[in-house]
């Protein structure tokens, strides 16, 4: 077997997350999170779209992590989102992580907002 050893250059990768916490690029971040090309920030949840919606250049697609389980987003998000510009890809918050961090690796214009599990 063959190993490669991703490097996300200048990127903030998702290195680990538990309990109420992200570890994001070796630092450890409490509560939800949001990753984009500017930088990492707090979340307020759901109702904190502002933040999201301001970023529209940055990103094409912004991943939402749900917390432990799948769990529909509240539709005016979505629909705010969507008419920015920005694709919505919901899933747990685990698989969420993992699929931006892929994404991430291929130099894609991604983002991750994620409640923590």
């Amino acid at each position: 077997m063959r190993l490669n050893e991703v490097t996300f250059d200048d990127s903030r990768p998702v290195d680990g997350y538990g309990p109420g916490f992200f570890r994001i690029d070796g630092e450890v971040v409490q509560g939800a999170v949001v990753i984009l090309p500017s930088g990492v920030t707090g979340w307020g949840g759901f109702e904190d779209k502002a933040l999201l919606l301001g970023k529209a250049g940055e990103i094409d697609v912004l991943f939402i992590g749900t917390g432990a389980e799948i769990a529909q987003i509240p539709g005016a998000m979505r629909h705010a989102l969507e008419e920015v510009g920005i694709g919505v890809e919901i899933a747990a918050t685990p698989a969420a992580c993992r699929t931006y961090n892929v994404l991430l690796s291929e130099g894609r214009r991604v983002g991750l907002a994620a409640l923590p599990v």
